[in-house]
């Protein structure tokens, strides 16, 4: 399915950081525009870039405005195209078009040796974005274009 999906990451393979950060408090390795397994150029997207997203091309659906139209329960408004990629709980795949988890570069502020800042969503949540989960979940990664530095 990662031709339509994309495929799910470990947060520490998606912050391209010792497998042992899955487990570890690894808050000192993480960089501002962490690049991770995102191309050159590029960096992970954050909850800020996703609170962009949400209120961007006079979207007023919230969430689902973010959502694809392709089974996933959404309109779409913003051209986000969040899909409803499922996501490996407990090392089995689950909620394919049901559900999706995006992973933040941040740790958990109480317990960053085991969880992390997500955006999780199924197809029928209209609430907050955020959610804490644990590093090992298996989640879709996003990436944003890095702004350039001008000031030469």
């Amino acid at each position: 399915n990662c031709h339509y999906y994309g495929g799910l990451y470990q947060w520490a393979e998606m912050m391209q950081l010792p497998s042992e950060c899955n487990t570890k408090n690894c808050a000192d390795l993480i960089q501002p525009n962490h690049q991770g397994i995102c191309p050159d150029g590029w960096r992970l997207l954050t909850y800020n870039d996703f609170y962009i997203v949400i209120h961007s091309n006079g979207n007023e659906d919230g969430v689902e405005g973010t959502r694809s139209t392709f089974g996933f329960g959404g309109n779409n408004d913003t051209g986000f195209s969040l899909v409803g990629a499922g996501e490996n709980w407990n090392y089995k795949f689950t909620d394919l078009i049901e559900s999706t988890c995006l992973l933040y570069p941040e740790e958990h502020p109480r317990n960053g040796s085991e969880g992390v800042k997500s955006l999780l969503q199924n197809r029928y949540s209209t609430g907050n974005p955020i959610e804490f989960i644990l590093k090992s979940q298996g989640c879709s990664v996003r990436c944003v274009m890095a702004e350039q530095n001008d000031s030469l």
